[in-house]
């Protein structure tokens, strides 16, 4: 997919935000307005009395994200009669655990995790929708000014830090450090064993991942955006190497995920969730406007907030409509590649059945 919103990040200066406050106001104000309008009209759907109308979820706050907190913000859910409780997720991990535990009903985040539970530790769990697909300047490895790296080959022996231990960000490293003749296993990612990353199971928060790396807590940080932005404004930190490229070109990023009992406990909620989403799925990849004003109305930096000159900067992903299988296998068989899985995964078994929801309705583009 090339998308209909390739919003690639601008440089962190005066000028250029006031060059893409204009921009983003010029297309805003043209392309986008009849689709968004036709998208919002679709709801209220008739899908039935929702089974449950209070629903807590959890999502990493990350532009990844975009659909659900534009559908959020724009009262999408309510239009459905759900009330969302959002918890900002640390990570697919931990949502997964309290989704098993009956604490989360929905969670979004990274695809690794969840086929990791699936494939692994079989843990009864369906992707529901897709979030995200990587664009450039989304994913990013970043340095500080004064550091001595200055090429992806000056990070063996150095610590490179990530979301969690083997999530997304890792593989989305050593696919490109092995792409670009650095073998993964000369550098260090952060795991529980280190004391620094011991209370956290060698997580670091994306909130924390930027200051951690000022203080020389790690050599280079992995991060999407907000945080890359305000990495860069905040902390001056520099960009090393863009992950959107080669094998992990248009990676799939993000998804949706609800554990099996539950979505078949509430297909009518299920349903009207995600006719919800996928219209703000279909805003977010055609009207930025809509995405800078979602994110900036969130309360607080932990739960997503940015300011409005992150948002004038910030890179955004792609936001599809519906699930493509090919296109989440990919995520599968490079975990395969690089050893995060023993053998190959088929992700048909953790997948929606594709006649429980017509996602055609919401999208001329679904799938694509």
């Amino acid at each position: 997919m090339t998308g209909k919103g390739r919003w690639g990040r601008a440089i962190s200066a005066a000028a250029a935000l006031s060059a893409v406050a204009a921009l983003t106001v010029g297309c805003s104000a043209g392309n986008s307005a009849s689709s968004t309008g036709s998208a919002v009209s679709s709801l209220p759907t008739n899908f039935g009395p929702p089974e449950k109308t209070v629903l807590n979820v959890g999502v990493v706050p990350a532009m990844d994200s975009a659909g659900f907190f534009v559908a959020l913000h724009d009262g999408l859910f309510a239009k459905e009669g759900l009330t969302i409780k959002y918890t900002p997720a640390v990570s697919s991990e931990t949502a997964v655990t309290q989704q098993l535990k009956g604490q989360l009903d929905i969670s979004a985040g990274n695809y690794v995790s969840y086929i990791n539970e699936a494939a692994l530790d079989h843990q009864p769990i369906e992707i529901i929708a897709e979030g995200s697909i990587m664009q450039q300047g989304s994913q990013v490895i970043f340095t500080m000014p004064n550091s001595k790296i200055k090429s992806l080959s000056q990070l063996k022996g150095q610590l490179l830090g990530v979301n969690a231990p083997g999530n997304i960000d890792y593989l989305l490293d050593v696919s490109v450090l092995a792409e670009n003749g650095v073998n993964p296993k000369g550098v260090d990612f952060p795991s529980a064993s280190d004391t620094a990353f011991k209370p956290t199971d060698g997580a670091i928060p994306f909130p924390d991942m930027a200051a951690d790396l000022a203080s020389g807590k790690i050599a280079a940080a992995t991060m999407p955006e907000p945080f890359a932005s305000e990495a860069e404004q905040e902390y001056g930190a520099v960009p090393l190497a863009d992950l959107n490229q080669g094998a992990t070109t248009n990676f799939p990023i993000e998804g949706y995920v609800v554990t099996k009992s539950w979505a078949a406990a509430n297909p009518n909620t299920l349903k009207r969730f995600l006719a919800a989403l996928e219209v703000g799925q279909e805003i977010s990849d055609t009207d930025r406007a809509a995405v800078e004003t979602a994110f900036e109305a969130l309360n607080g930096p932990q739960n997503g907030e940015v300011t409005a000159g992150i948002a004038a900067v910030m890179a955004l992903n792609t936001y599809p409509i519906g699930i493509d299988q090919t296109r989440i296998q990919r995520v599968a068989n490079v975990m395969y590649q690089f050893g995060l899985l023993k053998q190959q995964f088929n992700v048909s078994s953790m997948l929606l059945p594709s006649n429980f929801f017509n996602f055609s309705q919401f999208s001329s583009s679904t799938g694509s």
